[in-house]
């Protein structure tokens, strides 16, 4: 998607999303937002997005059934029971 819009930053530093693209990201009030700096341009994402994004990429190398919560866990009482 390559949706182009214009706003202006106001005398406190702020602004407004439209609310067309806060649509098209599915940004909501209240969301936690990601900006980050890349190739001199300001890229905006959601934290829920984001962290959907990651867990998309770990999909990809941990086999469906393995809980790597379970498996973090039974090392940390593993290593706790040696300290």
């Amino acid at each position: 998607m390559h949706t182009e819009t214009r706003t202006r930053i106001n005398e406190n530093g702020r602004m407004v999303i439209p609310a067309s693209v806060r649509k098209a990201l599915g940004i909501n009030p209240g969301d936690e937002l990601v900006l980050r700096i890349e190739d001199d341009e300001l890229r905006i994402t959601t934290l829920k997005r984001r962290l959907e994004r990651a867990r998309q990429r770990i999909r990809r190398y941990v086999k469906p059934g393995r809980s790597l919560v379970d498996e973090l866990i039974a090392e940390r009482r593993e290593a706790g029971k040696r300290e």
